[in-house]
């Protein structure tokens, strides 16, 4: 499978990275044809669904999805203005807006959208990340409270972990009943029992060399049980096992197809395929366990599928059917990738990985390598 890019230009791509809120993007242009990645009529992988942001451009009827996720009663109570983390769960997209102090609730199934701020012990100051649990939990790190924020299935808050001075998180992720905190002050990543809140061991420490952090943002648990934890002031993913063992390190800081200006989200499928977002680059790259580059997708613009200064990102299996009728009649969904974007018309993307029908897949290949 060849995939056509066009080079990035590294001065260009590291000083956007250092320009932090100055990022701009064209309006959104008319709705297209199916977009597919890579383009017909190549064998496609990723077909992009829907975006939506605002409440004015949800209620728009540009796609089945805009109706589909808030009815044709254009009155919403809440638009997303700046949003970071992203998770779906039981048909429900959660999208926590940085700049709305909460987050967004896209109920699919009921066609309702609504907003989070919280109260009490738990009205949340800068909310940045989100994790969700089995049972519907939601796990918000909030940089303004230095804490993270624990609501129940009901958005009910339940409680807070985190005392004065313990870290300053940014990314968040659970696996049983271990919390696991990406810390941005102090370059480690903190493990919490989730039912206690005390702190069961940390690992990493500042540096650069291969298990040392540099501003670790987000970190997500992997379906192989590791965990994978990006850094924007490394330029790469490392990859542990749940004990914070270190497995590996993927990336490098440059301007080629499979290295970082500035990573942040990550989330891994079920055979292993690891999905980063870049800030600076404004792009997908997708990697395999032997850090290969196997495609990439996406890019900054005024479309519906462009993504603007994106941060973060999550694969879902389950929800995935509730998407396939927006593909193109002939692509099947093997799951889908909700991607944030801070700047430009489209906050939320929803792409979709499967198969065209009647066409020819023998798996992704590495792309060759640039000389």
């Amino acid at each position: 499978m060849k995939w056509l890019m066009t080079r990035f230009s590294l001065a260009l791509v590291l000083t956007a990275a250092l320009l932090w809120g100055c990022a701009t993007a064209t309006p959104r242009k008319e709705a297209r044809g199916p977009v597919f990645y890579p383009p017909l009529p190549n064998a496609p992988r990723i077909q992009h669904l829907a975006s939506f942001s605002t409440a004015a451009d949800l209620a728009k009827p540009q796609s089945g999805f805009a109706e589909f996720v808030v009815g044709k009663d254009p009155k919403e109570k809440y638009s997303v203005k700046k949003p970071y983390g992203v998770g779906i769960s039981q048909g429900k997209i959660y999208v926590v807006d940085t700049a709305g102090a909460g987050y967004a609730v896209f109920d699919l199934k009921n066609r309702q959208l609504s907003a989070v701020a919280g109260s009490g012990g738990g009205k949340m100051s800068k909310p940045i990340n989100i994790a969700i649990d089995g049972d519907g939990t939601k796990f918000v790190t909030d940089t303004g409270l230095n804490q993270v924020l624990a609501f129940d299935k009901g958005d009910n808050f339940v409680r807070a972990y985190g005392v004065k001075d313990q870290f300053k998180p940014s990314g968040v992720a659970v696996s049983g009943t271990r919390l696991y905190v990406s810390d941005l002050k102090n370059h480690k990543i903190h493990v919490l029992d989730k039912t206690t809140g005390s702190t069961l061991f940390e690992f990493g420490k500042p540096g650069n060399k291969e298990g040392e952090l540099s501003y670790p943002t987000n970190i997500v648990i992997g379906p192989d049980d590791h965990v994978y934890v990006t850094e924007i002031g490394n330029f790469r993913i490392q990859k542990f096992t749940l004990d914070g063992k270190l497995v590996r390190a993927y990336g490098e800081i440059g301007d080629l197809p499979g290295q970082f200006a500035r990573p942040k989200g990550v989330a891994v499928d079920r055979e292993g395929h690891i999905y980063t977002v870049d800030a600076a680059f404004e792009n997908i790259q997708v990697l395999d366990q032997e850090g290969r580059l196997l495609l990439f997708f996406g890019g900054p613009g005024g479309n519906r599928e462009d993504i603007n200064l994106p941060t973060s990102m999550v694969i879902d299996y389950e929800n995935a059917p509730l998407f396939q009728q927006y593909a193109d009649p002939g692509f099947r969904l093997e799951y889908v990738v909700l991607v944030a974007s801070q700047f430009g018309a489209s906050k939320i993307n929803v792409f979709g990985y499967g198969k065209m029908d009647g066409m020819d897949y023998k798996g992704m290949e590495p792309v060759p390598p640039r000389k």
